[in-house]
């Protein structure tokens, strides 16, 4: 969500921090702002327009200086506007009382703080702040982290920040400077990533490490609770200790190849288009090194903690949980072991039986989504101790608290909605089948063989698929005409009807529904009309003639069908029947296939209607707060 950059250079550090704000553009946002300390002073811009907007008020109003730090900010306390907008200003208490700080340009402020995450507390903390003659300006939880390191300040803005953070209750990440200590930056984090960057005789902070691609490649992942003070070429991390002080703790350096080329276009209109066609790609990657199914796939270890597992519990959201949902019907046919779904974000709000021979297995593309994460620590605290998560970020939050992991090779996804992840998870998610059908007995030598001749022939059946784009985009061009759509889907192809309907619902702003195809009698029904398209996931599996029922239902009250099927169903165009036939019918692996056309036909949509495809309103890519 919220992007952080903040930096201590002898150089003019802004056009660093504006290129690092460009680089978290894709996460979504509705404001930003850049703040230095210049001439003895605190200077800032801000805006609720795009990056480009701020850095030409940037340079317009000479701002320049080698201590700062930048954000994008994506609403949740107060709306987006200027006032609201990042970094905020303390200029204590009888300053704030002559007036608050400018929007853009010199301000009065003696603190300069940005923030990811939410304060929870933040209510309590205003009101003790307001008695004691701070004014706020305004309505963000993070401004009241400002006050209180100002409040604390005494002239070393270290101590300052450790006494204000056992005040704050809530997830946070934060990046703060003083006018009175140039040339030195605190950063922390609780809840919400956030790394160091060593560079040559300079230091820089970062909520992501692709915004400090092309200036640094050395990068301390910071781990939860750590507080570290950056300084002109030297740095200081603290880790909590129970009861006492931090302590100084050494993190390692680890060298991170920039992924600068994977925030360019070429010839793709947008990066959700992009990165569909690249699933081909993703999908080999992600099997690469796959010699043959094995425990070890998992990491070492592995089969101890997947030895005599008596069920799964998957703990994911949006459309990783609809990656676990398709990965029940796998586990549950091929292993042959219970498994559950739980949205992460209810899990840990209602009371659950645990069992500790349960793998818990946690689904996230960023590693970072803060409710995935917070549900996996519930379930650890809970004794259930063997878990195990499928990711697409090696060195995340989600990777370092799992026992073990399988990190997908999507690459770096820049569209808020997700497409090459999802698919590269279902095959992380499907070699985590094998290997416990193989483990239980299920899975003996000529079926592995024939699953693994399946799996490497997967991106050329995406490839195949893509090549079906041109006749999704004439059904596009009926689809943007609507207002509201059904997605129909049975077994394991259901969440596939979810995940298209979230796809098109995310960025075309069409009200999408997804049901199971015999659910329709029980009410959905009432909405079929000849203005509601039904889009059908149509394979030829043991469901395939309940299908064809269903769609008859919908036939009879007038609805209109969209179907992709396999090429042996028999379905065939008529007159409001529209058909789609896919390359071929790939068995258990039929989702990792019909998924991809809904992507499609959301994306094409989308840009039928003119919206704003990689940057969908209201959304953010990486959900890292509550």
């Amino acid at each position: 969500m919220c992007g952080i950059v903040g930096a201590v250079s002898a150089r003019n550090i802004v056009p660093v921090l504006v290129e690092g704000l460009k680089r978290l553009e894709y996460r979504g946002y509705d404001s930003c702002g850049v703040a230095v300390h210049q001439a003895g002073e605190l200077r800032r811009a801000r805006s609720t327009s795009r990056v480009a907007e701020l850095e030409a008020g940037i340079v317009a109003d000479g701002i320049a200086g080698g201590t700062g730090i930048a954000h994008t900010r994506w609403a949740t306390h107060g709306a987006p506007a200027v006032h609201n907008a990042h970094p905020h200003f303390s200029p204590g208490p009888r300053d704030a009382a002559r007036g608050g700080a400018a929007p853009v340009a010199a301000a009065s402020g003696r603190i300069a703080l940005v923030h990811n995450g939410i304060i929870e507390n933040h209510d309590e903390l205003r009101a003790e702040l307001e008695a004691r003659g701070y004014v706020f300006e305004s309505q963000t939880d993070t401004e009241v982290i400002a006050h209180l390191v100002h409040r604390y300040h005494e002239g070393d803005l270290l101590d300052a920040v450790l006494r204000a953070l056992p005040r704050l209750r809530g997830a946070y990440a934060i990046a703060v400077f003083s006018r009175d200590e140039p040339q030195r930056v605190v950063g922390a984090r609780h809840g919400s990533p956030l790394v160091l960057g060593v560079g040559d005789g300079e230091r820089f902070l970062a909520s992501d490490a692709m915004a400090l691609a092309g200036v640094t490649d050395q990068i301390v992942y910071l781990e939860e609770g750590d507080v570290v003070d950056l300084q002109l070429g030297k740095h200081w991390i603290l880790s909590p200790q129970a009861g006492a002080r931090p302590q100084p703790v050494d993190r390692p350096v680890r060298t991170v190849q920039a992924m600068s080329a994977a925030a360019e276009l070429g010839p793709y209109r947008h990066f959700m288009q992009k990165e569909i066609f690249e699933q081909p790609r993703a999908i080999a990657d992600t099997l690469d090194g796959v010699g043959g199914i094995a425990a070890d796939l998992f990491g070492d270890g592995a089969h101890r903690v997947l030895k005599d597992v008596d069920r799964v519990l998957i703990l994911a959201c949006g459309t990783s949980s609809y990656a676990g949902m398709t990965a029940r019907y796998w586990l549950e046919a091929i292993a042959g072991i219970p498994t559950t779904v739980e949205i992460g974000s209810e899990y840990r709000y209602r009371d659950s039986v645990p069992d500790p021979r349960t793998l818990v297995v946690t689904i996230s593309q960023s590693g970072e989504t803060a409710d995935t994460l917070a549900a996996l620590k519930h379930a650890r605290s809970l004794g259930m101790e063997r878990t195990l998560t499928v990711c697409n970020v090696a060195t995340s939050a989600i990777v370092r608290e799992s026992a073990l992991a399988y990190i997908t090779r999507a690459g770096v996804e820049i569209g808020v909605a997700s497409t090459k992840a999802f698919t590269t998870q279902l095959v992380g998610l499907y070699l985590l089948t094998l290997t416990l059908a193989q483990m239980r007995g299920r899975l003996d030598d000529a079926q592995e063989a024939e699953q693994l001749k399946a799996l490497r022939h997967l991106p050329l059946a995406v490839q195949a698929v893509l090549a079906l784009e041109p006749q999704v985009i004439a059904w596009s061009e009926d689809f943007a005409r609507k207002e509201h759509a059904l997605f129909l889907g049975r077994g394991v192809h259901y969440p596939v009807a979810l995940e298209g309907a979230l796809k098109l619902k995310e960025i075309s702003y069409i009200h999408a529904e997804a049901y199971p195809a015999g659910e329709l009698k029980h009410g959905p029904l009432a909405l079929v009309t000849d203005q509601m398209p039904v889009v059908t996931v149509a394979p030829n599996d043991a469901l395939l003639e309940k299908l064809k029922s269903n769609m008859q239902e919908v036939r009879a009250r007038g609805g209109q069908l969209y179907v992709f099927a396999d090429a042996d169903t028999r379905i065939d165009s008529a007159p409001g029947v529209h058909v789609i036939r896919m390359p071929e019918h790939y068995g258990a692996l039929s989702p990792i296939l019909h998924v991809v056309p809904l992507q499609l036909l959301a994306y094409h949509t989308a840009c039928a209607r003119g919206t704003d495809v990689d940057k969908p309103r209201n959304l953010a890519k990486s959900v890292t707060v509550e």
